[in-house]
């Protein structure tokens, strides 16, 4: 190993190997898609997600009016629709009839998940806190959808600044 530097914290942050991507759907009637790279398990049991929104943005004001969202995981063949879904404002344009992304009706919630995501979780929120320049939002799992032979190798990434897809394994355990 070579001698370490110090670093900006914000910099050294984001030599953090990946950080999962994922479009997440809010609202029922006013509905917004929105790209969230700060997505975290909280718990397994009972199953948590977490999502990690700044307060500027068009979502936040929608999760914290909304009892529910979806998390959908999208693959690489998704990585225009979620790059335009984190450019561009729900409050400007609609993000599902400009990307042509399909909201199917959630089985559990009122928010819809993305037909086009091999995964998508329907969550109940449970919590919000603030930290930083955020607000976690979190939501128990009360549905999970899994496409029949998903890959999770097409699924993205997204690591300082980059759009990947996972890489090699190296062990299993």
């Amino acid at each position: 190993m070579s001698s370490k530097s110090e670093m900006n914290p914000v910099r050294a942050i984001r030599t953090f190997p990946s950080f999962p991507i994922a479009l997440v759907v809010v609202g029922k009637e006013e509905k917004n898609v929105i790209t969230v790279s700060l997505v975290h398990t909280f718990s397994f049991h009972p199953p948590l997600l977490g999502i990690g929104i700044s307060p500027c943005r068009y979502s936040h004001e929608l999760l914290h009016r909304s009892p529910d969202f979806t998390v959908n995981l999208p693959c690489k063949e998704l990585v225009e629709e979620t790059l335009f879904c984190g450019e561009k404002s729900g409050k400007e344009v609609d993000k599902l009839e400009e990307t042509g992304l399909t909201a199917v009706p959630g089985t559990r919630v009122g928010t819809p998940t993305l037909k086009e995501c091999p995964v998508s979780f329907e969550c109940r929120k449970v919590q919000n806190f603030d930290t930083g320049d955020h607000t976690w939002f979190i939501g128990e799992i009360i549905a999970a959808h899994v496409a029949d032979g998903y890959d999770r190798e097409r699924a993205l990434i997204y690591w300082a600044g980059e759009f990947r897809t996972i890489g090699e394994l190296i062990r299993g355990r």
